[in-house]
């Protein structure tokens, strides 16, 4: 018997079945990120200019600062400006600047999840 987890892992990877450990490849429904994009932001400044330098779907991705708002110091303060610059640069529509709440709360509050989707996100900055 599967899990839920694993019931919608494998709705999302074309398989009937996927067990804990599996290593799968999955279409992911909804990309959510925080502050941490920032790093994500400079990683993606990297790639080499031959490759494609645009998100996959700017639709599924939610960007939101729920972490060090407002900006605490010059740092963070730097680390916002470098995501809303990437935001608009990619067509992000699914950005949310400061007080818009935390993004447990914000993604389901918003209307951006539903039950089987599959979502990754970061937690951590």
């Amino acid at each position: 018997m599967s899990t839920i987890a694993e019931k919608i892992l494998a709705s999302h990877c074309d398989k009937d079945i996927v067990k804990s450990g599996e290593f799968i490849t999955a279409k992911i429904d909804l990309i959510m990120s925080h502050i941490g994009t920032a790093k994500v932001v400079i990683d993606f400044g990297k790639i080499r200019p031959s490759k494609v330098r645009r998100v996959f779907d700017p639709e599924k991705i939610v960007i939101l600062f729920d972490h060090y708002v407002p900006a605490p110091n010059e740092r963070w303060a730097m680390a916002h400006g470098l995501i809303r610059n990437f935001v608009k640069k990619q067509k992000i529509k699914h950005f949310y600047d400061i007080k818009a709440g935390i993004c447990h709360q914000v993604l389901p509050e918003k209307g951006h999840v539903r039950p089987g989707m599959l979502i990754v996100g970061g937690d951590k900055s």
